[in-house]
């Protein structure tokens, strides 16, 4: 109960304190993008930072060797809960945009904050309005902004057995070039979602695979990349099913 009440205060403290310096980024940001993106995921990361720390979670980062310094990349993850976009962003090394769903933007304050983020808002039930969020987030990616998806769509039940990616979910690194890199994600979950509405201590284990170059796979992999992307993520998530188990 007390983690909940601090970790909500703290969110709903910080969006509301926060205001003048949100409108202050708006402004910066159309006079210069970098510097604001640079501003903006270095305020994010530290609230953030502290959310964690309320919530009692401990984290183990795995492979950030394999995200590439010299460019943009999209992350493909899976998703168990709200907090895989706090672990996103606590540890990724450069600006980022997260794809959320359509609803987001209704949130005040919060949709604000994603916007600065580079993050947009994918109406999967509309392919016109979905096609229009792809091709923005390619060019965020050729402008220097790394962007992160889950393709399964919504929070899976079992962590190693993922549900589908929608193949059309990688078409920012199909027609960008650039990097994939593959998420896993295992604990998120033990923070929140398997006991709403409290929050409970939780050690949370992200490792970023290998770089995956879709260009150079083979013929066979090419032509689902998703399902190829799929099955990396979730041997990978065995693996720290294991050792969270102490195997």
């Amino acid at each position: 109960m007390i983690r909940l009440l601090l970790v909500l205060f703290a969110l709903v403290g910080f969006l509301i304190f926060s205001y003048p310096f949100l409108v202050a980024q708006v402004s910066l940001g159309k006079k210069d993008p970098h510097a604001r993106d640079l501003e903006t995921i270095k305020v994010v990361r530290s609230v953030f930072k502290v959310l964690l720390k309320l919530a009692g979670v401990t984290v183990t980062v795995k492979g950030a060797e394999n995200i590439p310094e010299d460019t943009a990349v999209l992350y493909v993850g899976n998703h168990r809960s709200y907090f895989d976009i706090v672990m996103g962003y606590t540890t990724v090394p450069a600006p980022t945009g997260f794809i959320a769903k359509k609803e987001m933007i209704g949130i005040p304050l919060l949709s604000q904050w994603m916007v600065q983020m580079n993050c947009l808002f994918l109406d999967r039930s509309n392919i016109k309005e979905g096609l229009k969020t792809i091709l923005t987030g390619i060019e965020k990616v050729k402008g220097g902004i790394s962007m992160w998806i889950f393709p399964e769509g919504t929070k899976s039940e079992d962590p190693a057995d993922l549900m589908e990616f929608r193949e059309g979910s990688l078409k920012i690194a199909e027609k960008s070039g650039c990097p994939v890199i593959p998420v896993a994600i295992t604990g998120t979950d033990d923070v929140f979602e398997r006991h709403i509405p409290w929050i409970r201590k939780s050690h949370v284990i992200i490792e970023y695979g290998e770089p995956i170059y879709l260009k150079e796979l083979p013929l066979d992999k090419k032509k689902f990349p998703g399902a190829y992307t799929r099955e990396i993520i979730s041997e990978m998530i065995k693996k720290q099913q294991q050792e969270r188990a102490g195997k």
